[in-house]
């Protein structure tokens, strides 16, 4: 069983900083892209930030300047720094990655987090 599971989300005062993190966990062989998506009640999920085993990154428009993707690729691990938090940024924030799950026959997972609530507001 593979999972994501997130943790950084909370309040914090407009203007203020907050880092979510994501970890893979159970058995796979190898995770490729990952990224950071949110969804707020009654719309759809919107890309915040992805990134590649290369570390190339692209950014929603929204976001671009206020928000740095990261990853560890030993861990298994990616990381959201988030600066400058607007009250439009409140909203649950999914962890996604594509992850190899086995070889034989060749099998690609898009696995989702459960999710992280962050809340900006004074």
């Amino acid at each position: 069983q593979v999972q994501l599971v997130e943790s950084g989300g909370g309040l914090v005062q407009p203007g203020g900083s907050l880092r979510l993190s994501c970890a893979a966990s159970g058995s796979f062989i190898s995770v490729a892209d990952m990224g950071w998506y949110r969804q707020a009640p009654g719309k759809e999920r919107e890309l915040v930030a992805t990134i590649t085993t290369g570390d190339s990154t692209n950014y929603a428009d929204s976001v671009k300047g206020r928000f740095t993707i990261s990853r560890d690729n030993a861990k298994n691990t990616v990381h959201l720094q988030m600066n400058t938090l607007k009250p439009e940024d409140t909203t649950v924030y999914y962890c996604h990655a594509r992850i190899l799950t086995q070889v034989i026959p060749v099998t690609w997972r898009e696995v989702w987090g459960q999710g992280t609530l962050v809340t900006v507001s004074s």
